[in-house]
């Protein structure tokens, strides 16, 4: 259930009006509050709740902490006590005057992202993106493409490593099933927690070492997965669902492993490297330096006037420079601003024939070199290519900043739809600040 406050109230004297009406105009929280459209995401909000039970969190605090604690990249505790400390804070959050008091418990943060999910995040960004092209924040210019790896905030994955996480959730389960029902089970579980333990201790491993240790924790696993399947029906109802699942997941840690171990490889179609996040997969880098694998969601992303765009998100690995991808951005491109890029700038991935038949159709520009041997540009469009290439640097650059400063180097989000809310909502903070910044510049 959800109730909205009434905030189109009139006030007759100043005294009356929240925070007294002596809060400084020119704070910058202030600022992005006046680029928000509170009303529509507030009315979004309301349609996620039911009509009956419990009234849920006001909207327009959920949604203010939630764009707060990706513009400071503050954990939700601290967010929490800040609103408590901060009077620009609560204006910001919608509250009418200031209080010291504790407005919600940390917690109630993760489940409003629980239950507002990617899609609410998606409407938020494009409201606020139609509200920043309506106030002509943003301008409709040439647009900049590039991808990136978002890394999930998990340990630096090993085969070992991860047959051992599996091994301990498996016999955890089954201790709790021998106290439940008095049946001892024989895990063999100081055994192989010494065995992993002298490994990992080890500061020179060798591949017979590896191969040894890995054949053994798969004889573990094994055996602790056919222990705890003949168990199943003794979990109760609830918790069975639960451990199905996780044993499902197991299971298939379990065979990738084996088949890697068998034929002596490195690789197997949709590798899981994390017990904890089972959907994160390894993306092979196209660049040079010293990470050349990296862990997390895929995203297509595009460049205007400064404000970078999430197109596309993918937990899987694939092509940015896609036929599919680039129509899909061109497209996203013409619902934002009413019409088509008048050029589009990539890298020479995207610069294939598929990607140049579909811009030339869609009378588009691009900046890519000739294909074939000879070069028939004239000094005129080399030059043009050759500026258009070094503006690449701009999406370059976003995407840095975007990791040092607003968490996209690190995905904190434990369950596979929060990665895409907080890649989505790290962008919006950027943007918002830049946006800010904007405003202050035409303010004088």
């Amino acid at each position: 259930m959800y109730r909205g406050k009434d905030r189109g109230e009139k006030y007759l004297f100043k005294e009356l009006q929240p925070f007294g009406g002596e809060l400084a105009e020119d704070n910058r929280w202030l600022k992005i509050k006046g680029l928000i459209p509170w009303g529509e995401l507030e009315a979004a909000y309301a349609q996620r709740f039911s009509y009956r039970g419990r009234p849920g969190l006001d909207g327009r605090l959920a949604i203010g902490l939630i764009l707060l604690k990706h513009m400071t990249t503050l954990s939700d505790v601290e967010v929490v006590l800040e609103l408590q400390e901060n009077v620009y804070w609560q204006a910001f959050c919608g509250m009418e005057g200031f209080t010291t008091g504790k407005q919600l418990d940390p917690s109630s943060l993760t489940k409003i992202r629980h239950k507002l999910g990617p899609k609410f995040m998606k409407e938020l960004e494009d409201r606020t993106y139609r509200v920043l092209i309506e106030k002509k924040i943003i301008k409709s210019k040439g647009m900049l493409v590039d991808a990136t790896v978002a890394p999930e905030k998990i340990k630096y994955p090993n085969d070992i490593g991860l047959l051992n996480d599996v091994r301990k959730w498996i016999v955890e389960q089954l201790n709790d099933v021998s106290k439940k029902t008095g049946e001892k089970v024989r895990t063999y579980a100081r055994k192989a927690k010494k065995l992993y333990l002298n490994f990992a201790k080890r500061k020179q491993k060798t591949k017979k070492d590896i191969e040894r240790t890995k054949r053994q924790m798969l004889q573990f696993v094994k055996r602790n997965l056919g222990q705890i399947k003949e168990r199943m029906d003794q979990f109760d109802y609830f918790v069975q669902k639960e451990i199905e699942k996780k044993v499902a997941i197991a299971t298939r840690i379990y065979e990738q492993q084996h088949t890697m171990y068998k034929e002596k490889v490195n690789k197997i179609d949709e590798r899981i490297v994390s017990w904890w996040r089972e959907y994160v997969r390894p993306i092979k880098r196209g660049k040079g330096g010293g990470k050349d694998v990296e862990f997390g969601p895929r995203v297509s992303l595009s460049h205007v006037d400064g404000m970078t765009f999430v197109d596309e998100f993918r937990h899987e690995n694939y092509s940015e420079a896609n036929v599919n991808i680039v129509e899909k951005q061109i497209k996203n491109y013409e619902e934002r601003f009413g019409k088509k890029p008048v050029s589009l700038t990539g890298d020479q991935l995207y610069g294939n024939r598929a990607n140049r038949e579909l811009l030339k159709k869609e009378n588009i520009r691009d900046a890519f070199k000739p294909l074939g041997r000879k070069n028939t540009n004239t000094k005129k469009q080399e030059q043009y290519m050759r500026r258009k290439q070094r503006e690449r640097n701009l999406i370059e650059g976003d995407i840095g900043n975007t990791k040092e400063h607003y968490g996209l180097d690190g995905i904190r989000y434990h369950y596979r739809e929060g990665s895409e809310m907080w890649v989505r909502l790290s962008f919006l903070a950027k943007n918002l600040k830049i946006a800010m910044a904007r405003v202050e510049l035409a303010a004088g």
